[in-house]
């Protein structure tokens, strides 16, 4: 949910309340403004049919009026004198609604005669002019939440727009480029604050970047030449017929352990650099022409494992990848589907234009999801045997240039599918 919702939902909460508590209050006011006039008219009115009760018993006559909205009769008993006001509802002759009475009921001694006197009046024109008080006051307040909504949109929006400023510069801006990265001043302190942060944040990022990038290279110089003259040592050392078999061996076992030491470095090294960004695309590659290089270059391996391999291309998977990148993501695929087939297995590739998917047949059981791209983990159903780096690059490669990589193993055949977002 967005900021921008959330403040808008917890104002409604605020809000809401507020206008129902104050519409009832002042229609509850209104209500009893009616009533108590209402009342007032009643009791003027039994005032004046009082007064002429006296004038027309004064002779001694008893008096009876009966009407719809008026009763007066006789009756035993002491006068109260005191008039009882309250709201009955009666119905209407002919289609039987219930329209509502203001009534008073008393109880007068005139002239020595008790009478019973009940005065109403109907309140159904109190009802129409209650209910346009009520439309009228939805309105007026369903406007009033509408305009301060609006209003409240308005200056939050406003006052929010630094914030929304730097997450985008936060959001779109590139590693290499974060050197020019900076974060605008504001009138609002807290604001200003972040921005400081965050220009901190960038500064001390650029560096590490730097650091990292300078890092790499170093190695890349460094390492590689000690292992070289390493290499080439241990190939002159075999070429010395004094060895015995038990010392070439050796050499050949410490040959073999430099050779992956080797190729370990640069993996690591061509790690680093993905993470580091020092790969820009330039431009888009299609993966049918790698993959048929390297289905060339691997031939032999295939051969010797007689591996059948099909495949299926149907249309041009473009890549935005620096071209050791694509590379390097054919290889380490094609690479694993070779290493972890069996003797006379296959594999199948199928390119479409908006799909790259490499199977190939193992009798491994399939990798566990949270294990699948991480470096160097082994796994007890795959005899302990760890998964390399291999696959890490690949989901590397795939993250930092806007691709997705998806693992899936049915019936013995390991597939990876890799799409463009």
């Amino acid at each position: 949910m967005k900021l921008l919702t959330k403040t808008t939902l917890y104002f409604l909460l605020a809000i809401i309340p507020l206008l129902a508590a104050s519409g009832y209050l002042l229609f509850s006011r209104f209500n009893a403004q009616i009533n108590e006039r209402a009342d007032k008219e009643l009791v003027y009115e039994e005032l004046q049919w009082i007064d002429y009760l006296d004038a027309a018993t004064a002779s001694g006559n008893n008096f009876i009026l009966r009407s719809p909205d008026l009763l007066i009769y006789p009756e035993d008993g002491p006068a109260t004198n005191a008039p009882e006001l309250s709201t009955i509802y009666s119905a209407r002759a002919g289609n039987g609604v219930q329209i509502p009475f203001r009534q008073l009921s008393d109880v007068v001694a005139v002239n020595g005669v008790t009478y019973r006197i009940f005065i109403r009046k109907s309140q159904e024109q109190k009802l129409a002019l209650v209910a346009n008080i009520a439309t009228s006051m939805l309105v007026v307040f369903g406007g009033l939440l509408l305009a301060t909504l609006l209003f409240n949109w308005i200056i939050s929006r406003r006052l929010w727009q630094p914030f929304y400023e730097s997450l985008h510069k936060i959001q779109t801006v590139e590693l290499p480029k974060m050197q020019a990265l900076r974060f605008d001043e504001s009138s609002t302190e807290e604001f200003n604050q972040l921005n400081a942060s965050l220009n901190t944040m960038a500064a001390k990022i650029h560096s590490d970047y730097i650091t990292v990038k300078e890092f790499t290279e170093d190695a890349a110089h460094e390492m590689q030449t000690p292992l070289a003259v390493a290499q080439s040592k241990l190939e002159l050392l075999l070429q010395d017929s004094n060895l015995n078999a038990t010392q070439a061996e050796a050499v050949v076992q410490a040959s073999d352990a430099l050779q992956r030491l080797g190729k370990l470095n640069q993996s690591l090294l061509l790690l680093a650099k993905i993470e580091a960004n020092q790969f820009e695309a330039t431009g888009t590659i299609n993966l049918v022409d790698v993959t048929k290089k390297y289905l060339t270059l691997f031939d032999a391996v295939i051969k010797d494992k007689e591996l059948l391999v099909e495949t299926n291309f149907t249309g041009d998977f473009g890549a935005r990848l620096h071209p050791f990148l694509a590379d390097s993501l054919v290889s380490n695929l094609l690479g694993n589907a070779i290493k972890y087939n069996f003797q006379g297995g296959k594999i199948s590739i199928t390119v479409t234009k908006n799909d790259y998917s490499i199977c190939n047949a193992s009798q491994r059981p399939p990798i566990k999801q949270e294990n699948l791209f991480r470096r160097f983990k082994t796994s007890p159903e795959n005899g302990e045997t760890s998964n390399g780096l291999g696959l890490a690059i690949v989901k590397k490669i795939a993250d930092a240039n806007d691709m997705t990589v998806r693992y899936e193993a049915t019936n013995n055949v390991h597939c990876f599918h890799v799409a463009n977002k």
